[in-house]
């Protein structure tokens, strides 16, 4: 059993990782959302049960938690971040001795997985996302018109007035920032865009309480995620809400699935059959949970487990990674 923490220089800044499992199993690369919401205590506590099916690896990416220090804004860029993905998937692959690794992304995870897989496939067992992203643009207008009509329905004054002032988002990126872009995305879980279970949860409880309390972190992680979500995401956000995989990214040399929740408003789940649809691929597989918002993992964990180690464990028979 391995349980190591340590820091990888990936384009060229010390970046810290967490690998812990069986080492003679598959290696699951977690690839955490924001960009700048690092979340390993995801895979590491919460749902420790995967570190028997794999060896899991969660990674502070540049900006985030124990990653923080000396990034510098001009780096914080979707290519940099591909790049320190490619550069990580090659060291696992040497200091572990693997063919190739599996990829497990939600939300701004699942972007740069898919920018991974689709450019650097050659050490790529297999992708699966969830809270998929799609449409930068569109999906912040599917979201923000999704909060402002659930508060009207509600004669929600002082929710609409919060939306009024912020405003539509123009190329996915909302009237004041991070502050404007935070302000629709409470309205947004409040009325279950992320998760019916955690709507009447603020962010506080629903996000960060679970990481102050999972032990993963040391308190330089915990200063590094608590500086870096606003840091990273300024920097990277108007160039996420330009992305448009529709148009770029929809031949894959590797099996890709997308494990949706259909109840998701954060990145809306109206945008993924269309895109799905035009996805070419070994092997691909759009899986719906009707009981999820933004991250079925969370909202049915053994449902998601359940079928992630099935999908995986079988393309593992077809073509070990060991």
């Amino acid at each position: 059993m391995i349980d190591r923490k340590c820091k990888v220089t990936l384009g060229g800044l010390p970046q810290k990782i967490h690998v812990k499992g069986d080492e003679t199993k598959p290696v699951l690369l977690f690839l955490h959302g924001g960009p700048g919401v690092c979340n390993r205590h995801t895979v590491m506590t919460v749902h420790a049960d995967l570190q028997k099916e794999f060896l899991v690896v969660a990674w502070d990416q540049r900006g985030s938690g124990g990653s923080y220090r000396g990034a510098a804004v001009e780096t914080l860029t979707i290519d940099r971040l591909v790049d320190d993905a490619h550069e990580l998937v090659l060291w696992l692959c040497r200091e572990y001795g693997r063919k190739k690794v599996y990829l497990l992304g939600g939300s701004w995870g699942s972007e740069l997985g898919t920018w991974l897989a689709y450019r650097y496939p050659e050490h790529i067992a297999a992708f699966v996302g969830f809270g998929q992203v799609v449409n930068g643009a569109k999906n912040e207008e599917l979201s923000y018109q999704f909060a402002l009509d659930e508060a009207q329905k509600a004669g929600d004054e002082k929710s609409i007035a919060v939306l009024k002032r912020v405003g539509p988002p123009v190329m996915g990126v909302y009237k004041g920032g991070f502050d404007g872009m935070m302000a629709q995305r409470r309205v947004m879980m409040k009325y279950g865009g992320y998760s019916q279970s955690k709507k009447k949860r603020s962010y506080f409880r629903s996000m960060v309480i679970p990481m102050l309390c999972s032990g993963e972190y040391s308190i330089p992680d915990l200063i590094g995620v608590a500086k870096g979500y606003r840091y990273v995401l300024t920097a990277m956000w108007p160039a996420v809400g330009a992305t448009d995989f529709p148009s770029t990214c929809t031949k894959f040399q590797v099996p890709y699935f997308v494990f949706d929740g259909v109840l998701d408003q954060n990145t809306p789940a109206a945008l993924v059959q269309d895109y799905f649809d035009l996805i070419q691929a070994p092997k691909k597989e759009l899986i719906w949970f009707e009981q999820s918002g933004h991250n079925p993992m969370t909202d049915e964990p053994e449902r998601f487990k359940s079928l992630l180690r099935d999908r995986l464990q079988a393309l593992e028979k077809e073509e070990p990674t060991v």
